[in-house]
């Protein structure tokens, strides 16, 4: 039987129907009805194993309405951290930081990996040859910047992700967008030469966009953590339900 993966992030939810660790048809949703949403999705179908990853959490009320649409709940949140000593990550992981890490290290066996996520923050976090987790960083992401510049000052206009940008600006818009921008690449240029024999990725909203501007080889793999999901709950199923 199918498996349904569900990463409620902080901005949108997305969704994939899996068989194993093939992913399937695949669903995003962006707005407040997260839950009903999540619950349209089950309408026609029950899943074998239906797995939740939330940034805000399920409440107990909601995981009693799950538990009777699916033939079994795998519940990640703030809530549920012992997959992530399962698996040797520590606790303070976030969900979706811990499934890419999990997808990096089957992806790229016995290879170190960078993997970076252009979210609403920018995280960058390492793994060993060995598939060991070496820690990691966490900024604001791209649009988050562009947001706290207009947010936190007075004059500063509210500026889009720009297609191109010059090296410097000539106006305050585009001085944004080149500072913006600008230092996102640097901050890629300097992590990918603190380590440069890792494997890089690229994942999340933004990975495309960043990925054009760079010289280098890298990887993108837009739907990393649901991956990471599936491998999850793979294990679960292997371990409990076979």
């Amino acid at each position: 039987m199918a498996h349904l993966l569900v990463e409620a992030g902080n901005t949108a939810l997305k969704a994939a129907w899996a068989e194993g660790t093939t992913l399937g048809k695949t669903f995003r949703y962006q707005g407040e009805k997260m839950m009903d949403y999540l619950l349209s999705l089950l309408e026609k179908d029950r899943p074998e194993v239906l797995t939740v990853a939330s940034a805000y959490g399920v409440m107990p009320e909601e995981e009693e309405i799950l538990r009777t649409r699916c033939g079994h709940l795998i519940i990640l949140d703030r809530a549920h951290t012992g997959f992530l000593l399962r698996h040797n990550l520590p606790e303070y992981l976030s969900y979706d930081r811990a499934a890419e890490l999990i997808a990096a290290g089957f992806l790229f066996k016995e290879k170190p990996v960078t993997v970076f996520d252009f979210g609403t923050t920018l995280t960058v976090d390492f793994l060993s040859r060995e598939g060991r987790y070496l820690g990691g960083n966490i900024s604001p992401g791209c649009r988050t910047r562009f947001k706290s510049l207009e947010r936190y000052s007075k004059s500063l206009p509210l500026v889009d992700t720009p297609e191109n940008i010059t090296p410097e600006g000539h106006s305050i818009k585009s001085s944004i967008e080149s500072g913006v921008i600008s230092g996102i690449m640097f901050e890629i240029e300097g992590y990918t030469r603190l380590r440069p024999e890792n494997i890089v990725i690229f994942t999340g909203g933004d990975a495309i966009y960043f990925a054009k501007k760079m010289k280098n080889s890298i990887f993108v793999v837009c739907n990393l953590v649901l991956m990471g999901l599936a491998l999850i709950t793979e294990d679960y199923v292997k371990k409990n339900l076979k």
